[in-house]
């Protein structure tokens, strides 16, 4: 991580820093002559890419560890679940498993329902089809015909 710190002059119009702090710390009000220190994970500029090129990354980076994948395996084989019984299935805690259904949630990949207590997940069938999709026309992308390296 990057320790920034700037020292805004707004009247000036230091136009690029306050888009930066506006765009991604959502900081809109500034005064004159502030020190302002952010720890910044690295700003992406998932807006230069296309809607595809960013889904293809989200369901990439969901499917990127090997739970969230035993999770996905367990669900398309049950077509239901319900969050104790993935727990029970995993060698993981509850709080472990509970992140890992997060991260396939906000990927759009899964869909929870509440049913008491507790929550009922499953395959969100539209985002999986489109992840199939996606991903399958990246992976079946033939190779140039040249060798490299």
């Amino acid at each position: 991580m990057n320790l920034i710190t700037y020292q805004i002059n707004y009247e000036k119009g230091n136009g690029q820093i306050f888009h930066i702090f506006k765009k991604y710390l959502g900081i809109s009000k500034f005064h004159r002559n502030i020190a302002i220190k952010y720890r910044l994970m690295g700003l992406t500029k998932v807006e230069e890419f296309t809607v595809k090129e960013n889904k293809i990354a989200l369901y990439a980076k969901a499917l990127a560890h090997p739970a969230r994948v035993a999770i996905i395996q367990m669900l398309l084989k049950n077509q239901s679940c319900i969050c104790g019984d993935i727990v029970d299935e995993l060698p993981l805690s509850q709080s472990t498993v509970s992140q890992h259904l997060k991260e396939l949630k906000n990927a759009g990949l899964i869909k929870g329902d509440i049913e008491g207590v507790k929550i009922c997940y499953c395959i969100n069938e539209k985002e999986w089809e489109q992840a199939k999709l996606y991903l399958g026309v990246l992976l079946n992308t033939p190779l140039a015909g040249k060798k490299c390296c």
